[in-house]
């Protein structure tokens, strides 16, 4: 039996159909990021995995329909796409393989459902983006889409009713991994013409949007870079108290993704401009590392069979 049919059936997916779309998703979402997706598999319980799953290839599915193609396209389909997301969550039945498993995860976990819906209620953030002028812009941005969409996984791993401070610790850390996510694919970014870096950080840097386009190394550039990086790092290690709020069995996919997010921080500092040509990626040997950590502790928490509830580290 394989790894992921394990889990298919730890998670009571029995259903041919079913069984093939969040195969499908789990293709999918393992050429997005290859180490977090194998930390899904590894690190979180079996009858889990196959719902976070679903949750991150609704998620990129619709990131993909707002990011791809020329404006018009994209609201026509995203609009589209909406629609039918709404009547699927209205009827409970889908014909669209991305929705049939959202939907199948949404009737185990309820909550997920609700955070559908204020994702899509406010994902047209990113279709409207055409650059922040101000860290408030930025911030707006944080509240509107990033969180809402991160919000689809975690309520996964929070079972129950949400926490009081789950979601200010989970803000926390998306507002790290996505800081870094943007000065990582600057290069991507400025070549679409997006330019994800607030104009008055820009300025207080004395860096211009030609200086990043043409990959100018400067002070100035240096610096701008380094106050990026410093930015994800200090959210990325607030965000470890979310692991507070979570079951002792789903901690350690957390720890290891806030670790791997940490690690390409680190390899973007050492890269340097080089950022403004291609991105940064840890070494394999580091994110092994990480890996074969959390999965240690794992292993010790199904082996000692600790209690699902959670309680402050």
């Amino acid at each position: 039996m394989s790894m992921w049919t394990s889990r298919l059936d730890a998670a009571g997916i029995h259903d041919p159909q079913m069984r093939d779309d969040f195969t499908r998703q789990r293709s999918l979402v393992a050429r997005y990021k290859r180490a977090a997706y194998t930390a899904v598999l590894l690190l979180l319980p079996r009858p889990l995995a196959p719902h976070v799953i679903a949750a991150v290839a609704f998620m990129h599915h619709t990131d993909n329909l707002l990011d791809q193609g020329a404006l018009p396209q994209r609201a026509a389909a995203f609009s589209a796409w909406e629609k039918e997301v709404n009547q699927a969550l209205a009827t409970g039945t889908s014909e669209h393989p991305v929705i049939r498993p959202l939907l199948h995860t949404g009737a185990c976990h309820p909550r997920l459902l609700v955070h559908a819906k204020d994702f899509l209620r406010t994902a047209a953030t990113d279709l409207e983006f055409t650059g922040f002028a101000t860290e408030s812009d930025y911030q707006r941005y944080l509240d509107q889409y990033s969180l809402p969409a991160f919000m689809l996984i975690a309520c996964l791993l929070a079972p129950g009713d949400e926490p009081a401070g789950y979601r200010a610790a989970c803000r926390s850390y998306i507002d790290g991994s996505q800081r870094l996510d943007f000065v990582n694919d600057l290069a991507e970014d400025l070549c679409n013409d997006r330019l994800t870096i607030p104009e008055d950080t820009l300025s207080s840097h004395g860096v211009t949007r030609t200086d990043l386009v043409h990959a100018q190394d400067t002070p100035g550039v240096r610096a701008l870079l380094r106050h990026l990086l410093q930015q994800a790092r200090t959210a990325l290690a607030a965000s470890h108290s979310v692991t507070g709020f979570l079951p002792p069995a789903n901690r350690p996919f957390v720890r290891a993704l806030i670790a791997l997010e940490e690690a390409t921080t680190d390899a973007a500092g050492a890269k340097g401009p080089d950022l403004l040509t291609t991105p940064a990626r840890p070494a394999v040997s580091t994110m092994l590392k990480i890996l074969i950590r959390e999965y240690r502790h794992t292993r010790s928490l199904r082996r000692s069979g600790r209690a699902a509830s959670p309680r402050p580290e």
